[in-house]
C-alpha cells in the first residue's frame, strides 16, 4: 500500500463487511461520524489514530519487509473463502472451515523462517 487512499478504501471496505456505519465507530472507538469521514476519505491521520481504527474494526497492522510482500499476497491469495463474521469468536473473523486469519498469517512467518 502506497497512498493513503488505498488505505482509506480497505478501511470502508472492511468496516462495510462488518456491517458498521459510520457513525458506529462512536461506539467501537469513541470517533465521531465527522471524523472518521475524513479517515475514509483519504485524509491524512495520526499513527495512533489509526492505530485505534484499526482496533475498532478489529485489524491488526502489519509491517512486511518489500521482498516478502508477494509471498505474503500469495498466501492470502491461497485462503478460497472470504473471513466471515463470527462474532462469538474471540478473534470475530473465521472463515467457514474454521481457519481464522491468524493462522493464514502464521503460516506466512513459517515460510519466512524456512527461506
Amino acid at each position: 500500500m502506497k497512498h493513503l487512499s488505498e488505505l482509506a478504501t480497505e478501511l470502508k471496505h472492511y468496516r462495510e463487511q462488518l456491517a458498521l456505519s459510520q457513525k458506529d465507530m462512536l461506539l467501537n472507538i469513541g470517533m465521531s461520524q465527522q471524523q472518521y469521514q475524513r479517515i475514509e476519505s483519504g485524509s491524512d491521520t495520526r499513527l495512533s489514530t489509526l492505530l485505534r481504527v484499526l482496533e475498532g474494526l478489529n485489524l491488526e497492522m502489519m509491517i512486511v519487509p518489500k521482498q516478502h510482500i508477494s509471498a505474503v499476497k500469495a498466501l492470502i491469495n491461497q485462503a478460497t473463502l472470504e473471513p466471515e463474521i463470527d462474532r462469538h469468536s474471540p478473534n470475530n473473523l473465521t472463515t467457514e472451515t474454521g481457519t481464522s486469519w491468524d493462522k493464514v498469517l502464521h503460516s506466512v512467518d513459517d515460510k519466512e523462517d524456512n527461506l
